[in-house]
Formats: C-alpha cells, structure tokens, sequence
C-alpha cells in the first residue's frame, strides 16, 4: 500500500506574540495573523497533496484561549480537510495541557485526539498504519512516556507521536525526555516529534525520527524557513521526506562585520546588500530583520554617536527595498573601538587626564553615590516612558552607570579626538 500523510507540529495558533508594542511602525496586524495564515496553508497543501492524513504533534493551541474563536478557526479548518476525506491525529503538548476551553469544544469526526492518561494506538486498516501516541495531561510532563507507548503492530506501518525534548534541546524546557534507544526500541517505522521548533532529523532509518520544526516563526529566535514535512510511503516503506515551507513571515538576522567599512555610508551599502539578498530569498513574504553589527572598527565612536542617523538610514533603506514589506524589528550594536584607550592615557594630553577621571569615577562608590544624587532632578524631568524604558537609563543603579561610562569614553574620544584632527 501506498500513502502520504503531513507531519506538523507547534502550530501555536493564535500566539499573543507580546512585546510587539514596545517597536515603532511593527506591523501588529500581520504578526498576529501569522499563524492563522500559516496553518491555512497547511490546510491548503494537505489538499493539494491529497495525503491520506495529518499528524500534529502538540501544541496546536497557544494555552488557554481567549475566547472560543481560536477553536471555531481550528475546527473550520479541519472541515476543509473533512471534506476531502483526511484525517487528523493529534496529541496535546505542553501549551495545550493549559488551554481549558479547548477540552469543551466538540471537534469534527475526522479528528483523532490521544489521550492524555495513557498511551494508546488508532489503526487505520486500509492503509495498514498503526499510529501510536499520548498527549501531556499536565503542562510539564517530566517522567518518559516513551517506556510505556504499545510495541509495534505487526504487519502495519507504525508511527509514534510524541511531545517531547528528547535529550534536551538548547532553549527548550525538558519535557517528556527520552533517547533515540527508547524510540528505537519500539520498532516502529516513523517517530513524529514536536516540542523543538527547529527542524531537526535525529535518525535516517528504522526508524526515521524527525522535529518538522514550527509553521511560523514567531520572533527572531525563531528564524529562517518554517513548515511541515510531507512524508511518502511505498510499499510499507518511507520513500520520502520534503520539507514544505507554510510560513508567511520569515525572521532572519541580519549580521553586519563593521571592521571592513570605512565610513558610516560603506556600512550603509553593506545593509542595502544583505536587505535586497534576505527579501530575494523569502520570495515574496513578509520579512522581519534583526540588524547585528559587530567588529571592532575606526567608525565605532561615530556610530555610537550616531546611532539614530545609522538606524534610521537602514529602515529607510528596508522601506524602500521591501516596498513596505520588510520591517527592520531591532538594531543592535556591538562594535567596539580601535582606538587602543590605554596608549591614549600614557600620553599625558588633556584626553588622557579625562579618561583617567573616568577610570577613577567607575572603581570609587563614593564619587558615583555623590553622581548619582546629582542626577536625581534629571531622572524626575524625564517623560515616563524613557525612565521606564526596558532599555532605559536608572539613576539609581551605580552598576549601570559604570557600564555606561564605557560610552562616555566614546563621546569624548569621538568628539575631542575629532577636534584635534580638525585644529
């Protein structure tokens, strides 16, 4: 018998995506629809695949719905695949062990839901597939659910959903965790995994166990191509995996080496490139950038200086590539200074004896206690929002300050080197 099915997982429909309002110009509205969007075109290619079914591998919701609207979207969707006579096996992840109103709301025939106390096996004959699974109970499932999933049915195809971080994964909280021998050991076919949103093939064959990844990246540290994974089977065998990409947004990090450039404008040219090579190669979708701008450069103390004139150009520059579909979400700076500071202190010029008072400044507390009281009318004349600011200035942190002092070097050598060139 031959067949196809999609495997998907972390579909995190309706994310509430916080923390977008603290961007000036985020495209709110898009973001937020990402998901919805995306698992439309999940819907859209299962159709155009005519696969035989879908597993999703947990965590389908975002946690506890708002209102019932997030799961009249699912079950409207489910009825499209209804309609073309394809199943649906899913099993609950951590985010949906919170989601309460979903446990209410009755689902159409052609969804298979595991459940969550035990491990359990749903057939479907005429294909020959046994799929085996069980969803979390609770938001955090330490114990390994593996040593418990039935063993293989013989003379099927057998598939394993599982939630999981397997041995653990970089960024991932440690849910369900087992190894590749536990998986093994149960000799099925094909382990459909979800939990880690970044695709990842932990064994080729017998079996093969796969992490499709999200549909969606929903912030930067979900970047790059998001989707699905269309799985062929001939003859009781895997004969395919193809990566579909769903995604409707795509995060990507775009990483600047500013020791090359040798003016504010060369660095600027670097951006147009890398912009117009990023949205080439998301063909045609929404493209939301983090800038990264490292190396140790002569134009640091410029940039530092600058930054709004820097920023500022490259969002213009987006504007203009992206025809208003690139969105330039944060700009980090992390380049540092040629100049050497400490040959600069030997050479007993005016500068030196100012960046030695600096130096003075950050290892005495009681010169920067008396700063800080100095600064108290500055903090209560600013607006709320800068002295609240996630990235603000606290006139009452002395650690903060001695961070900060490292860019008052940088305004002095910018501008009272500049005026010596100058004179």
């Amino acid at each position: 018998m031959s067949f196809s099915f999609i495997h998907a997982a972390d579909i995190h429909l309706d994310s509430p995506l916080t923390g977008l309002e603290q961007y000036e110009g985020a495209p709110v509205d898009k973001i937020r629809s990402a998901t919805r969007d995306a698992f439309k075109n999940l819907i859209d290619t299962a159709i155009e695949n005519r696969v035989s079914f879908i597993i999703i591998a947990g965590d389908l919701y975002d946690g506890d719905w708002k209102d019932y609207n997030t799961g009249l979207f699912f079950a409207s969707q489910m009825v499209r695949l209804q309609k073309e006579n394809i199943q649906v096996f899913l099993i609950r992840g951590n985010h949906d062990a919170a989601s309460l109103i979903s446990k209410e709301l009755k689902l159409p025939d052609n969804v298979t839901e595991f459940s969550t106390k035990h491990a359990e096996t749903h057939t479907l004959d005429d294909l020959g597939v046994a799929i085996h699974g069980q969803g979390f109970a609770s938001r955090s499932v330490e114990e390994n659910l593996v040593k418990n999933y039935p063993s293989r049915k013989e003379g099927y195809f057998n598939i394993g959903i599982l939630h999981t971080s397997a041995n653990g994964r970089e960024g991932h909280e440690t849910y369900a965790p087992c190894s590749i021998d536990d998986m093994k050991e149960k000799g099925y076919d094909y382990w459909a995994l979800g939990h880690i949103h970044k695709r990842e093939l932990l064994h080729e064959a017998e079996p093969v166990i796969l992490f499709p990844g999200n549909i969606q990246g929903r912030h930067i540290k979900e970047s790059g191509d998001k989707g699905c994974t269309l799985i062929t089977v001939e003859d009781g065998a895997i004969h395919s995996l193809i990566h579909l990409s769903l995604d409707v947004l795509r995060w990507e990090l775009c990483e600047l080496d500013a020791s090359r450039s040798e003016s504010v404008d060369n660095l600027l040219d670097e951006a147009r490139e890398l912009l117009e090579k990023k949205y080439q190669e998301v063909q045609g979708r929404f493209l939301a950038v983090r800038f990264r701008i490292y190396g140790t450069t002569k134009i640091h103390q410029e940039l530092i200086v600058d930054k709004d004139h820097l920023i500022n150009n490259i969002r213009s520059l987006a504007l203009e590539i992206g025809l208003g579909d690139i969105w330039v979400e944060k700009i980090k700076m992390e380049t540092s200074r040629l100049i050497n500071i400490e040959e600069l202190k030997a050479q007993h010029t005016p500068v030196a004896v100012i960046l030695d008072y600096i130096k003075d400044v950050a290892e005495n507390d009681e010169i920067l206690q008396e700063l800080l009281s100095e600064f108290q009318d500055i903090q209560q004349a600013l607006p709320y929002e800068l002295r609240n600011a996630a990235e603000g200035f606290n006139f009452n942190d002395t650690e903060l300050i001695k961070k900060r002092l490292a860019d008052v070097e940088d305004l002095i050598l910018y501008y009272l080197t500049k005026t010596e060139v100058n004179a």
